[in-house]
Order: C-alpha cells, then sequence, then structure tokens
C-alpha cells in the first residue's frame, strides 16, 4: 500500500467514525465504543487506520445502532 492509499484509507475509517458520532448523537470516541460494546482503542485505531473495518466490527454496527451493512461498506469503500 503506497502512501496515498493508506492516507485514504485512515480517511474513509475517519469518515465512518464521525458520521456514526453525528448521525447517533454520540459525544465522542469513547462513547462510540461504548455503544458498540468494544475497548477505546479500537474505535482509535480504526480512526487512525491501524484497524482494519472487519466483518465483525461491521456487524456490530448494524446491530448496536441499525445502520445497514450495504451503508457502512459504502462509507468506507
Amino acid at each position: 500500500m503506497n502512501e496515498m492509499d493508506e492516507k485514504n484509507e485512515k480517511s474513509r475509517a475517519g469518515n465512518l467514525v464521525d458520521t456514526l458520532r453525528s448521525r447517533f448523537g454520540i459525544k465522542s470516541d469513547a462513547a462510540l465504543a461504548r455503544e458498540l460494546d468494544v475497548q477505546p482503542p479500537v474505535i482509535s485505531k480504526l480512526r487512525s487506520g491501524r484497524f482494519p473495518l472487519g466483518a465483525s466490527l461491521i456487524l456490530r454496527i448494524h446491530e448496536h445502532l441499525g445502520m445497514p451493512v450495504k451503508e457502512i461498506r459504502a462509507l468506507v469503500a
């Protein structure tokens, strides 16, 4: 992965975190972690592109927040 791809991946993951927080009225990354029942570093690493958005996290977002899987995938595509 080149530097440009890395920046785009970070940007997309950060966009997902920001969208989730905004849409669901979640005040902080720590509060989002609590909503998704994950450790806060997961959200931090996701935002920075150091944690992959895998199927289990997509499913967790869908189950805990009700966002359609297709929409989650579109936000990081």
